[in-house]
């Protein structure tokens, strides 16, 4: 599993101390408006504006909605695993 987290500069990261202390994970910050840095984050962005559009109002969305999408993320293939799902890579790395 992974041991870090790279997150953008926004003000609502400012307790990354906190979450660092309460999960062990080291907290990166990727340089002001350097998106690339931060790929993967940018990848998945994208590919829930394919059902949640921008201008979106989340306080309409169901949790039943969400769920549904955050399962056909899951099991979708991806490049970066090899074309193996989130899913199943998460399978292996937890076995």
């Amino acid at each position: 599993m992974r041991r870090s987290l790279t997150w953008d500069q926004g003000k609502e990261m400012a307790r990354h101390k906190s979450f660092t202390v309460a999960t062990d994970l080291q907290v990166y910050f990727c340089d002001p408006r350097s998106p690339w840095q931060r790929g993967s984050n940018e990848n998945t962005n994208g590919l829930l504006r394919q059902y949640f559009p921008r201008a979106t109002n989340f306080s309409h969305v169901s949790q039943d909605q969400l769920n549904a999408v955050a399962l056909r993320l899951n099991q979708r293939p991806r490049k970066i695993l090899d074309f193996e799902t989130p899913a199943d890579r998460l399978q292996k790395v937890l076995q």
